[in-house]
């Protein structure tokens, strides 16, 4: 929010401080024309109304977009904004072929029910019964591609293959989809397999207002039994800011009406369902708690109770690396039994892994469902899966280090320069400073502070930005933005990827005051709450 006048005062004072013209030694003459020139590109970035938006906007990046050249310069930020989001779109399109979208999923059902039912006395004379038998009973395996025919036309091509027990079969299928609208689009499907015949479908997406939105899938399915057709229609609306309501009516081979409402909030989810149908009636209540965690945990919890049954699942996930999250959820039902439920996320591919574990409600199968998992869990994190992280978070510091040497040795050389121009101002400023008791700064480091004793050689990632700071100080305050300090004359990245702070000692009126701030916190000093006690 700086104003003009506050910029060509910064500007003024950089020029005073960098001006070639002010240093006589051929060496530091030399570095004050770089910098001063690098102050001057600044100042002409932030002195045209047009250029300082788009870097405000999007910074050094927005500046490097092509295209710009054609914006008219009276527009405001936010039609600058509208212009930058048009030019990432044209290069979006520009890369649109090369973009396939790939989603895919691999289940693998594990019948174990030989761990909790097994056969009576008698019986355990049969060859190899004396252990349980764990068996693979089905398998389930899809896949599908997008590929962009034209900013508007997506061809979706997909596929699946299933085996239960000894028997399966698979199928193909390929959608045309065409955005007509901001407001909708529509779908064409074809698709055959070997367990059913030809189907044909078409799907229609529309937003009736800005808070509510229609969906209409209808389906011709042939078959030996002859054509069997199916309509559904979901009718959504927002009922609030974080509320959704849903009512679901299909018609077809398993005909049923559906209301839900799903309340997703940053800390929770919630969902309340209640359907009315052939062959299954059933209410639903379901809720999630979502920790603010860097891993990203959730808790979840379900009761779902119906003509069939009764199933109660709880369950939890956890973010395990970057792309990758693992969940297991516990289904204890009646009469379904007891079934563990594993699932791992891996970017847009899902592994899943349901285990039946009995067909009776015993409390054991229940027990190790629910504590093997994290036990198998925690161990694994602590054995692998971090060792694992740490091992790769390494790597990518010193592969980041190594890209940007050359760019941090140049931001190295420049500060030190600058600090060796700042030198007669700020004896200038301290000189003023003692004179009203104001505010001089003692010591200054920046970068990342390790207390650990067994690491003591990482202090050497450290700065000391005492005369950069000094040279800040103006009428005895300091003021910071929140921004990296990283960018400030003077200072430069020692740690390149690596969480940094800034650590000052300094005297007002007399008085010893210390702070730490993160990297990117605002700074104001001198403050009373930074005083150190006498006793201290």
């Amino acid at each position: 929010q700086a104003s003009q006048e506050e910029l060509k005062a910064a500007y003024r004072r950089l020029c005073m401080l960098y001006h070639p013209d002010k240093h006589r030694d051929p060496e530091l003459k030399t570095q004050a024309e770089r910098l001063f020139n690098l102050a001057h590109q600044a100042y002409e970035v932030l002195s045209d109304p047009q250029t300082r938006a788009i870097y405000d906007i999007y910074g050094r990046r927005g500046l490097e977009m092509e295209g710009w050249e054609v914006v008219e310069r009276k527009r405001t930020p936010a039609e600058i904004r509208e212009e930058f989001e048009r030019l990432q779109r044209e290069r979006e399109e520009r890369r649109l072929q090369q973009r396939t979208n790939p989603k895919g999923t691999i289940s693998v059902g594990i019948d174990a029910t030989d761990l909790f039912d097994r056969y009576d006395e008698e019986y355990e004379d049969v060859q190899g019964s004396s252990f349980p038998q764990i068996e693979i009973n089905k398998m389930h395996i899809s896949q599908s591609i997008e590929a962009p025919l034209t900013s508007t036309d997506t061809a979706i091509l997909s596929g699946n293959l299933s085996t239960q027990n000894g028997n399966g079969g698979g199928s193909i299928n390929l959608a045309l989809r065409r955005v007509t609208s901001a407001k909708g689009w529509g779908e064409l499907e074809f698709g055959a397999g070997d367990l059913q015949g030809p189907l044909f479908g078409l799907k229609i997406f529309r937003n009736l207002t800005p808070r509510c939105f229609i969906t209409t899938n209808c389906a011709l399915q042939f078959s030996s039994r002859g054509i069997r057709p199916g309509l559904t229609t979901v009718l959504a609306r927002n009922l609030d800011k974080n509320t959704m309501g849903y009512l679901q009516w299909r018609w077809g081979i398993q005909s049923a009406m559906n209301t839900s409402i799903v309340r997703d909030t940053k800390t929770s989810h919630f969902t309340v369902a209640l359907q009315l149908g052939i062959p299954h009636s059933f209410m639903m209540v379901s809720y999630q708690h979502k920790f603010q965690d860097e891993d990203q945990t959730r808790v979840k919890g379900s009761l779902k109770a119906g003509f069939f049954g009764t199933i109660v699942e709880y369950g939890a996930e956890r973010k395990i690396s970057r792309h990758s999250v693992l969940g297991a959820t516990v289904s204890v039902g009646v009469p379904q039994g007891v079934s563990l439920k594993i699932k791992l996320n891996r970017a847009s591919q899902t592994y899943f892994f349901p285990v039946h574990l009995t067909d009776q409600l015993l409390p054991s199968a229940v027990f190790y469902a629910t504590v093997g998992p994290l036990v198998v869990y925690f161990a694994m994190h602590r054995l692998i899966i971090k060792p694992y992280l740490r091992a790769q978070k390494e790597r990518e510091l010193e592969k980041q280090r190594e890209s940007t040497a050359s760019d941090i040795l140049q931001k190295k050389q420049e500060a030190e320069a600058a600090v060796r121009l700042m030198q007669e101002s700020v004896r200038r400023i301290i000189e003023a400073e003692e004179a009203r008791m104001g505010l001089i700064v003692v010591n200054a480091w920046y970068g990342k502070f390790v207390n650990d004793n067994s690491r003591k050689n990482e202090k050497v990632k450290v700065i000391d930005v005492t005369v950069p700071l000094q040279c800040l100080v103006k009428d005895s305050k300091l003021i910071l933005t929140e921004a990296s300090k990283a960018g400030l004359p003077g200072f430069y990245d020692p740690c390149v990827g690596e969480e940094k702070s800034l650590k000052v000692l300094y005297q007002f009126r007399g008085v010893l005051h210390q702070v730490m701030s993160a990297d990117n916190e605002a700074l104001r000093i001198p403050k009373q709450s930074h005083r150190i006690d006498a006793d201290g």
